[in-house]
């Protein structure tokens, strides 16, 4: 599950993403629609406005300003994450696993320790901030597509590996960076690609 990540707006690879979207006209577009501002640094929490990485019309990658989550076919909730095991038959996420598939660039993402008490409710605990070893940038997978005009896009999450596990029972799906434009090509095979998923991370106590 991942539901908080964080941008630094320091870091050249993120600044530079950041910069690109910011001049997108659409930024303009989501204020005046929604008065809320585009997150350019800090925590990004769910429906926050954020940089994500995308293909423009020529299938080159590009910076877009999008909102974090999918409205449901019911209408009546709004999803944040997808499982990757699942997105390519469920209807809410099928059209977009074949073919609009976006990257979500953070510092690293959050995770809260789930546990269940000695009564039986699961409780949450300690949180984390984790990255992939040896990287800078948190290279998020996700899927992407148009609601009532607005780009919008879900975090995919695949199972965790055995250090993971400990803290939550999902991790998200984070590719390395020459694997970030095969993930957005709209004719690239996402399963073949997902393969190559990092699964070494660095997990830190992180303040609540």
């Amino acid at each position: 599950m991942c539901t908080r990540y964080a941008l630094e707006k320091d870091l050249p690879e993120l600044k530079d993403i950041i910069d690109a979207a910011s001049r997108s006209r659409l930024v303009q577009k989501f204020i005046d629609s929604y008065a809320r501002p585009f997150i350019t640094y800090g925590e990004v929490r769910p429906t926050d406005i954020v940089p994500v990485l995308a293909p423009n019309p020529k299938g080159e990658r590009c910076a877009y300003p999008m909102q974090w989550g999918f409205l449901s076919k019911d209408n009546k909730r709004t999803l944040f994450n997808a499982r990757m095991e699942t997105s390519s038959v469920k209807p809410t996420f099928k059209d977009a696993w074949k073919s609009h598939r976006c990257i979500i660039p953070a510092s690293y993402y959050y995770e809260w320790q789930h546990f269940k008490s000695p009564d039986g409710k699961e409780k949450t605990g300690d949180k984390f901030a984790i990255q992939p070893a040896g990287l800078t940038v948190t290279w998020l997978c996700g899927l992407y597509r148009i609601e009532e005009g607005y780009p919008v896009f879900v975090v995919l999450t695949k199972d965790p590996t055995k250090e993971l596990a400990k803290i939550h029972d999902r991790m998200p799906l984070i590719l390395p960076t020459d694997k970030i434009d095969d993930w957005i090509s709209p004719s690239s095979d996402p399963e073949e690609i997902a393969r190559y998923a990092l699964e070494d991370m660095v997990i830190e106590k992180a303040e609540s």
